[in-house]
């Protein structure tokens, strides 16, 4: 037991990730009236959320009263501090991250160094994600796993966060992008991950809600090609890259969304002006 807190549980991560971010280690107290931290420095990030009670967060300019629902974050090395209500003291739980990409998650929900503060009313399951996170650390003899657990629950957590500020997630009308560049974002981020399928363009159309002559004359207008054209410039572009390596010119043609191979070469030199072989032989000649 902490002698500053009427209950104090934390779980520590025995194994942190190599990757951003990772969860260093989380926890729960109700801290006794008063009770204060800092002013100091931390140099991981480490976010509280208050459960119940309240009490006051100042870090930088900035200084807030903290009460139920509200989430305060401290940056690495910037200074703080924080201190209990002396009538109502605060209740809450908390969970530390390091590294770049935590800033990012951050940042991604409205969360800042100038504005370190949002309200959620949604509590309850927010406190949920906190204690599967805490929870997540056993000490058991899989520390690796416990650490990938963390993270996953960490995930979630910040999705209700960002449910929490969805006024931040609105932009404004001038940077919304345009309904139609949209769309095309859409219809060649589709292509771009579902090239070595069999994509049926109107398949394509219908699944992202365009009418296909629609879509097409869109996609023209920004990209110079239509669909058709632009799908087999992806396949065609990985082909070359695969023709690098050692893969038959069978695996690439299957590799590249061509179940034959003969017709897999004769696009390819439409494309290229040059068999897939002789593609191949060029880049040994190089």
């Amino acid at each position: 037991m902490n002698p500053d807190h009427f209950e104090f549980t934390v779980g520590i991560n025995l194994s942190p990730e190599d990757h951003d971010p990772s969860v260093l280690f989380s926890g729960e107290g109700r801290p006794l009236p008063g009770h204060k931290i800092g002013p100091s420095v931390h140099d991981f990030f480490l976010i509280h959320t208050v459960l119940d009670g309240e009490g006051i967060f100042q870090t930088g300019n900035f200084s807030e009263a903290c009460r139920t629902g509200d989430t305060f974050v401290i940056f690495p090395g910037t200074l703080f501090s924080y201190q209990a209500d002396r009538n109502t003291p605060w209740h809450y739980v908390w969970v530390a991250l390091q590294g770049e990409a935590a800033s990012q998650l951050l940042s991604g929900v409205g969360i800042t160094r100038d504005k370190p503060l949002l309200h959620s009313e949604n509590i309850t399951e927010i406190y949920a994600f906190y204690e599967r996170i805490r929870l997540s650390f056993q000490q058991s003899s899989y520390p690796r796993l416990e650490s990938l657990e963390a993270s996953g629950w960490l995930r979630l957590l910040f999705h209700q966060f960002g449910l929490a500020n969805r006024s931040y997630l609105h932009q404004s009308p001038t940077e919304m992008p345009d309904i139609i560049d949209r769309q095309i974002d859409q219809a060649i981020r589709w292509i771009s991950l579902q090239f070595h399928q069999h994509i049926s363009i109107d398949q394509m159309a219908s699944t992202l809600g365009y009418h296909r002559a629609h879509l097409s004359k869109a996609f023209k207008q920004k990209t110079g090609m239509s669909p058709k054209q632009y799908l087999m410039k992806v396949r065609m572009d990985k082909a070359k890259e695969l023709l690098g390596g050692s893969l038959t010119i069978d695996h690439v043609s299957s590799s590249v969304g061509f179940n034959d191979a003969l017709y897999f070469s004769r696009q390819f030199h439409r494309w290229s002006g040059i068999s897939p072989s002789e593609y191949r032989n060029v880049l040994r000649d190089r």
